[in-house]
């Protein structure tokens, strides 16, 4: 019986299709994926996006190539998501609108954003917020999907982990490094010179407090207009290469406790002290092993779910009609 409905709704898709002024087709079924239905409106909805870039970007026999190719590839998506819906909701998944919104206020949180932000890049985009919403939700159900049926029964051994380890040596070869904290005074180079002349005044009238025994982290949250003010200028361990040249240079020759004298750089005034080093060399197993485990898991995961999804079509009526 389910059948004849979709067949009788099929049907009456199809008649309603056309347009009887001017004969056009504005909408039908571009794929059948069991008992549900992907039409032509909804395939250029999910490709309006791409395809405002194609246009952008590409002219002449390439452009309708790479358009041809991409509808392919976003309606084969949209296939592969309609299967793991249909499984998620056999499996009793389901996302509510309460917590796809929960999901986009904690990553507007994360990012400092405001909602207008995101619906500014959205719209930037050609992407709209019911759109949007969607997408996230799908992405959650497949989540949560895959944690259940292809994370859970993924198993990473120990001698897997150290195989890795020792054929990818070079990825944990350690640089050197230096944990720093820094008293920062942005005076970029072209600045008029008496600023410049003034910033500097500051900076060693600072330095003479810390000599006479002022705590560093106390000027630096006071003084300081770099990162990690509020940690008192600790920026962590910066290695080796990533430091200013002019920084760099006197660090690497700093005892560990050890306050430099004012530094001049292209971007202002800097004073560091150091507070701990770290030398290069291989980094033991023992540091690095979850690290692989996870990543040989991702491996195995996204090998998994591909064949998943293969099969997942092989046992399904999928009908593509574009």
């Amino acid at each position: 019986m389910k059948k004849i409905c979709l067949a009788m709704a099929m049907g009456m898709l199809m008649i309603g299709a056309v347009i009887p002024a001017s004969g056009e087709v504005v909408d039908r079924i571009v794929a059948i994926v069991n008992d549900d239905v992907i039409t032509l409106s909804e395939l250029n909805n999910a490709f309006e996006p791409y395809m405002k870039r194609i246009e952008a970007n590409l002219t002449g026999k390439d452009r309708d190539k790479v358009v041809a190719e991409g509808r392919t590839t976003i309606l084969n998506r949209m296939i592969d998501n309609k299967l793991i819906e249909q499984e998620a909701k056999k499996s009793g998944i389901t996302v509510k609108d309460d917590e796809v919104m929960g999901v986009i206020r904690d990553m507007l949180k994360s990012r400092k954003m405001e909602m207008s932000d995101l619906l500014q890049a959205l719209s930037k985009d050609g992407v709209t917020f019911d759109g949007y919403k969607q997408e996230l939700k799908e992405q959650l159900q497949r989540q949560q999907l895959v944690r259940r049926e292809i994370r859970a029964k993924i198993v990473v051994t120990d001698d897997e982990i150290g195989d890795y380890y020792r054929q990818h040596r070079d990825e944990y070869e350690g640089k050197e490094a230096i944990r720093i904290k820094q008293i920062l005074l942005p005076v970029p180079l072209g600045t008029d010179p008496a600023i410049r002349a003034r910033a500097r005044e500051l900076a060693e009238s600072i330095l003479k407090r810390i000599k006479n025994g002022e705590p560093f982290e106390a000027l630096a949250a006071k003084f300081s207009q770099g990162p990690a003010v509020a940690a008192g200028g600790d920026i962590g361990y910066v290695e080796k290469g990533h430091m200013l040249p002019e920084v760099e240079k006197v660090a690497l020759n700093m005892d560990i406790g050890e306050v430099s004298p004012v530094i001049e750089s292209s971007q202002g005034f800097y004073i560091i002290q150091v507070v701990d080093k770290r030398g290069a060399g291989l980094k033991p197993i023992t540091e690095v092993r979850q690290e692989i485990q996870r990543k040989l898991e991702d491996e195995k995961a996204a090998k998994k779910f591909d064949q998943w999804v293969a099969d997942l079509r092989g046992k399904s009526l999928v009908d593509i009609k574009l």
